[in-house]
């Protein structure tokens, strides 16, 4: 039975909802801020983790896609998307032959932070025929990947510049760990700080004769914080597209994007006037940013989420009981979206569209 056509409210649940009218704005109004940059828009396919979204990016301007695993460049290299940046080490043989066989289909870039993975990727590369580009990566304060600033950077790009099949393209950083801050003043001071660290880098390298064309960084959180930094080439925002709970608190992003992504759980019980059970539970909805709550109902709240099972105190005048539906707000859009194989895509109430999510899962 096709679900094109049906009202929101018929889906079986648990079911991911994309407001497509929300969705396109979201994608529009990102699009708009970088025309008035330098840096250009390379979204994160981890938020979405589906070809058909990355196209429409790309389709509003978007120079490439990044990713945050091989499997999810694999995906939409495999949909037909050609400029990818895989933000991330690829470590082992068995990962980097598929890292030099999507290079005969595309024109992938890599992180890198380490002198000997430089050199596995470099001779997997030669044998294969094919080049790879590569941004060595630069802990700029998050503490995570990446080699220190300065004299450590240089000194892995003129390993990168020696390798035979490897091209140096230019330096990656995220200011991760400044992204949520929910004020704006905080947030801004710290991201500047964080990539005044990245600029330095660059000077650094030029100073020694090493060209750096490609900078890249940013999120969601700090796009047009990292995005008007002049040096800054390409940020990677990436849960714009959908925004939740989470970053809708967060000042300078939630007035500017809309919350495009629900659940919609049915009322399974209610074994008291002030108990309501619903069936999305942490199978479906995540809660590493907090516990996710209903929209559009007042005196309702989820208090506790367990496998199969959502949680929620009611006031006795709520009206809700067994089969009922309602929407979920998810407090982390990407990690909410990884339990899902697809997607509903709504306009005006109805089912427009469904969309598989082809990198669901894709952690390898």
């Amino acid at each position: 039975m096709s679900l094109i056509g049906m009202h929101k409210l018929e889906l079986d649940t648990p079911a991911l909802l994309i407001e497509l009218d929300k969705l396109e704005s979201n994608i529009e109004r990102m699009a708009n801020y970088f025309k008035t940059v330098n840096a250009e828009l390379r979204p994160h396919l981890k938020t979405h983790k589906t070809p058909m979204l990355a196209h429409k990016q790309i389709a509003a301007g978007a120079i490439g896609i990044t990713c945050a695993k091989l499997g999810e460049a694999e995906a939409v290299i495999h949909a037909g998307i050609r400029d990818v940046l895989v933000a991330n080490q690829i470590i082992g043989r068995q990962k980097i032959a598929r890292l030099v066989n999507l290079a005969k289909q595309s024109e992938i870039m890599v992180a890198v932070d380490n002198a000997q993975n430089v050199t596995d990727i470099s001779d997997a590369a030669a044998a294969k025929g094919v080049t790879i580009r590569i941004l060595v990566e630069v802990n700029t304060g998050m503490n995570r990947c990446g080699v220190e600033p300065g004299q450590p950077a240089l000194d892995l790009a003129r390993h990168v510049l020696r390798s035979p099949h490897l091209k140096f393209e230019g330096l990656m950083g995220y200011e991760g760990h400044t992204v949520a801050k929910p004020n704006y003043a905080e947030r801004e001071a710290a991201a500047r700080q964080s990539v005044q660290l990245l600029v330095e880098t660059k000077h650094c390298l030029e100073k020694h004769g090493v060209a750096v064309s490609i900078m890249s960084g940013g999120g969601t959180g700090t796009f047009s914080i990292t995005g008007s930094v002049p040096e800054m080439t390409e940020v990677q925002a990436g849960s714009y597209v959908f925004m939740d709970a989470t970053y809708r608190n967060v000042d300078g992003v939630g007035e500017h994007f809309a919350c495009a992504l629900t659940v919609l759980a049915t009322v399974v019980s209610r074994p008291t006037p002030e108990r309501i059970i619903v069936d999305t539970g942490l199978k479906v909805l995540a809660k590493e940013f907090g516990i996710p709550q209903p929209v559009g109902i007042e005196g309702v709240e989820m208090t506790g989420l367990s496998e199969e099972h959502g949680k929620m105190n009611a006031n006795a005048s709520v009206s809700l009981t067994p089969g009922d539906k309602l929407e979920i707000l998810p407090t982390h859009c990407c990690t909410t979206v990884n339990l899902h194989d697809r997607y509903y895509g709504i306009r005006d109430g109805i089912v427009e569209s469904v969309w598989d999510i082809a990198a669901r899962g894709k952690s390898q």
